[in-house]
């Protein structure tokens, strides 16, 4: 069954619509002044301790030093760890040593070398995308048609495409943000269609 992941969190009426919806995962940009979602690790604290508990935490981090996401991690406040910059293979043995969460690295997908270094991330998952993320714009799918390892699909995503996109690319998981709101806010009946439609996908 395909996965369904709904990002940028930041309040607590954005919670309420989670636990009501169930997403597998929410994400939460965790000390990105630049992103309009951007929370504080106090806020994803806060907002952590009102979700339900199956449903999974995940912290975004840009180019952070690694003991941020690790010490959240191990804090327990998100269980999981997704790198959405610059972060290279380096990084990622520093961050391995600092915990044991999974984590999931966010590619740009523009041409066939970037599919070819989302293959060789040792990350435990690729999340592959459109740019810097949250553009609301997609990627080329046909060019994943051969990804050979679990990937999440960001980039584009609505309720009204998430059916073609997990028949065109078959992703392991999908990732939405923009695509669940409205005037830039996170919208309930667009996160619940979000996770209907995934729900009711078959093979």
């Amino acid at each position: 069954m395909t996965r369904i992941k709904i990002c940028g969190l930041t309040t607590e009426e954005d919670i309420r619509s989670i636990n009501e919806a169930r997403p597998d995962y929410c994400g939460f940009i965790v000390e990105y002044p630049k992103s309009r979602r951007n929370v504080s690790k106090d806020q994803v604290e806060r907002l952590v301790r009102l979700l339900e508990p199956e449903i999974l935490p995940v912290g975004v981090f840009v180019n952070a030093p690694p003991f941020l996401p690790a010490k959240m991690a191990n804090e327990g406040t998100i269980r999981a760890i997704q790198l959405h910059g610059q972060e290279d293979a380096f990084y990622l043995q520093r961050l391995r040593k600092l915990t044991d969460a999974p984590v999931i690295q966010a590619f740009s997908i523009a041409t066939e070398k970037d599919v070819e270094a989302a293959r060789r991330s040792e990350a435990d998952w690729v999340l592959l995308d459109h740019g810097s993320g949250g553009t609301g714009e997609s990627f080329d799918w046909n060019l994943i048609k051969n990804m050979e390892r679990p990937f999440f699909l960001a980039g584009g995503l609505t309720p009204e495409n998430l059916v073609r996109a997990v028949h065109t690319a078959k992703p392991w998981a999908v990732d939405l943000s923009s695509g669940v709101e409205k005037n830039g806010r996170k919208d309930a009946q667009k996160i619940r269609a979000a996770v209907e439609a995934v729900r009711k996908i078959k093979g």
